[in-house]
């Protein structure tokens, strides 16, 4: 576990719109985290059960789940610029949330570190 005293805080990290990013980060990780498992099973039934669009009772769900998405990808670019994050690092959080339960996993593992950073900041 690291600590505030041994996190690196890069160069031009801006603690405060880092610390005002990381609620919307964290709350749109979960929506798409639990919006990634019903589309999953919208599949089941589409796919795996065959049903028709009339009998699927989730398939509306692929269309705003798309939405979601794209908040989401606006969420970690909101947080991974004043953050510092390398581009590589933004793509592989924002490819979290196409892996079902891995946006969770991410957005824990990222929360850590922004908050590890922001508590370095602020020492």
């Amino acid at each position: 576990m690291t600590t505030a005293a041994s996190t690196r805080v890069p160069r031009g990290f801006d603690a405060e719109k880092t610390r005002k990013a990381l609620p919307f980060f964290k709350i749109m990780a979960f929506i798409v985290g639990v919006g990634l498992l019903v589309l999953v099973v919208e599949m089941w039934f589409a796919y795996g059960m065959k049903m028709t669009k009339e009998e699927n009772p989730l398939s509306w769900w692929p269309g705003p789940h798309g939405f979601i998405y794209m908040v989401y990808l606006a969420a970690v670019a909101n947080l991974g610029f004043p953050a510092r994050w390398s581009l590589l690092k933004m793509i592989g959080v924002m490819l979290a949330g196409c892996v079902p339960f891995l946006s969770f996993y991410v957005e824990r593992k990222v929360a850590r570190g922004v908050e590890s950073q922001l508590a370095a900041a602020e020492a």
